[in-house]
């Protein structure tokens, strides 16, 4: 879900429920941040986040080019997208399953490099309840739409029946509603239906800004992963993504302050239809 949509629901919350505002000006950062520390124990949580994984230890040398990128509202960052493309390489037969499709970037990317692509989003019916423009509804999967191989699934994250899926997927990206309760009932629903034993699962928006974790969301992960998967929770550096491995990875406790040891070299090169 894109941050236009996100925004103006908060909005018509605030129009039905004024009290609500209170929350909004003292912020639940703490709270979230406290919810979230319970499962330190489990998953070597610090105040500072996740362990994090530099985000070269995801990439091969075919790993450089991120398309289509639009620089547009609500989009990830390109180093989001090089991760995405980098982990559906890996697996470049296989399948790739995402919750949230907006302009369809995501799709589009890792749809170079996988056999299969599925995106689930709202139907525009529900959208259209949601109060949000036709417009806005228009540009969803703009970028997927035309690909052969991207599969576009309308419903409810919440309420999809999964059970049409008789394999698991390779990789999940959780990219919709990033309020703590969506993001515990889609963690919890992907667990329990489309992970597999060797499964990758990526959390978009787990932090504000690369190494500020955005604790509502991680509150969210942690309250609905469920204690039978046993994989190593990250954070990626260099990313807003926090990712679920079922393999071990090199992590270690985030410095914010830590000189970089790894940085990119950008070429733009426009592309018009």
């Amino acid at each position: 879900m894109s941050r236009l949509s996100v925004a103006l629901q908060a909005l018509r919350s605030l129009a039905r429920t004024p009290s609500l505002l209170n929350h909004v000006i003292a912020g639940d950062v703490g709270e979230w941040q406290r919810r979230a520390l319970a499962h330190a124990s489990r998953r070597q949580l610090t105040t500072k986040g996740l362990p994090m994984v530099p985000l070269a230890h995801f990439l091969s040398p075919a790993d450089t080019t991120v398309r289509p990128f639009a620089f547009r509202e609500g989009g990830s960052l390109p180093t989001d997208l090089l991760l995405l493309r980098a982990l559906a390489r890996r697996v470049s037969g296989g399948a790739y399953f995402e919750i949230g499709t907006w302009r369809g970037e995501s799709a589009a990317n890792v749809a170079e490099v996988i056999a299969e692509v599925y995106t689930l989003n709202l139907s525009d019916a529900e959208i259209r309840a949601l109060g949000l423009p036709e417009r806005y509804i228009e540009l969803h999967g703009f970028f997927s739409k035309p690909l052969p191989n991207v599969y576009h699934l309308h419903g409810n994250s919440a309420t999809y029946d999964f059970e049409e899926f008789a394999e698991p997927f390779d990789v999940i990206f959780i990219d919709g509603d990033h309020r703590y309760e969506a993001v515990r009932i889609d963690t919890k629903r992907v667990f329990e239906h489309l992970v597999g034993p060797k499964t990758t699962v990526v959390w978009h928006d787990a932090s504000r800004q690369p190494g500020e974790p955005r604790w509502e969301v991680l509150a969210g992960l942690l309250d609905g992963l469920p204690a039978t998967a046993t994989g190593q929770l990250v954070q990626v550096e260099n990313t807003l993504c926090a990712l679920y491995s079922p393999t071990p990875l090199p992590a270690q406790v985030p410095d914010p302050l830590a000189d970089p040891t790894t940085w990119f070299e950008v070429k733009l090169t426009p592309v018009s239809r």
